[in-house]
């Protein structure tokens, strides 16, 4: 179990990402009552942490959780929450004012039916908002028991330091993965300060989970032929080097998929690992994970595997 910053909460390094369940806004074709099962599923399998926001299915995805959290200890899970995405004015605008963070954690409060969410992160940063005083909304709500851990998502490493100003971050959540390592730059001062961090997209629209060919091609249609990753020669040498994961996936008898997990939960510098699924049985494969032991030599090997990739 892993401490988030200075806070009493604690997670196992394997989470689950809900922007799956209920996000009809973000993908097409979901069921809530496959979201359902995909919740409880993860929590079936002790999948401990479950990451929602406000914007996945506009409070949907919190409304799901809410309603299969009723069929556990809500003591054996930890949600978090984030919020900053304001339709107020039928557009939708970012928004940390600490008006709006607190009537924001009011709201999910009562979608995720539970009288406290264990850690509330203000999902983007706005253009105008002090992030200091955004913290001490939170914290005010944290004195009141509502949340127990605070922390800051996509905010630049100035805005993590404004939020912090006054030691209230717990947690930072941002983009990060073998093939996405920006984050790392942080690293020192996160550690310094007792935040922990916790990345998202950590299987890059499943690239990283071996499923793709040098032969595919995307249409101008898909959202995949405008990201660099899979593009040209870049592409083409992340495909190299899962090769030589999934021979090493081989030698350990799983899937390339559950190996580049367990490279994400033997890293000291990230609390959790939060990847995401539509179905019950995409659960039993993240959670397949937890069953991988990697040595130290094969964590460095998958390390410098992917550094020096080309642009």
């Amino acid at each position: 179990m892993n401490q988030i910053g200075k806070s009493k909460v604690l997670v196992k390094p394997l989470g689950l990402g809900t922007n799956k369940v209920g996000g009809h806004n973000l993908f097409s074709e979901l069921q809530d009552e496959i979201g359902r099962e995909v919740v409880t599923a993860a929590l079936e399998q002790v999948v401990q942490l479950l990451d929602t926001a406000f914007i996945y299915g506009k409070g949907r995805s919190e409304e799901l959780i809410g309603e299969v959290l009723q069929q556990f200890p809500r003591e054996q899970v930890v949600i978090a929450d984030k919020a900053a995405h304001d339709l107020s004015s039928g557009e939708i605008v970012m928004n940390n004012h600490p008006d709006f963070l607190k009537r924001s954690v009011d709201e999910a409060l009562l979608r995720l039916q539970t009288d406290y969410i264990d850690i509330f992160y203000i999902h983007f940063p706005d253009e105008d908002t002090n992030k200091a005083e955004a913290v001490g909304a939170l914290a005010e709500m944290r004195e009141a028991g509502k949340l127990k851990a605070i922390g800051v998502s996509n905010f630049s490493e100035a805005q993590i330091k404004e939020a912090n100003q006054n030691g209230l971050v717990d947690v930072v959540e941002d983009h990060y993965s073998l093939l996405a390592r920006q984050a790392e730059q942080n690293f020192a001062y996160f550690k310094e300060q007792q935040i922990s961090f916790i990345p998202y997209f950590p299987l890059e629209s499943g690239l990283l989970t071996g499923k793709y060919t040098p032969d595919m091609t995307f249409g101008k249609d898909d959202p995949r032929s405008r990201k660099v990753n899979f593009q040209g020669v870049r592409y083409q040498a992340i495909l190299e080097r899962l090769a030589e994961v999934a021979q090493l996936a081989e030698s350990h008898q799983v899937a390339t998929l559950q190996v580049v997990l367990a490279w994400y939960m033997m890293n000291p510098a990230l609390a959790a690992v939060i990847p995401g699924a539509r179905t019950p049985e995409q659960v039993a494969g993240l959670v397949a994970a937890n069953n991988v032991q990697l040595s130290p030599a094969e964590y460095q090997q998958i390390d410098k595997l992917f550094q020096g990739l080309p642009a």
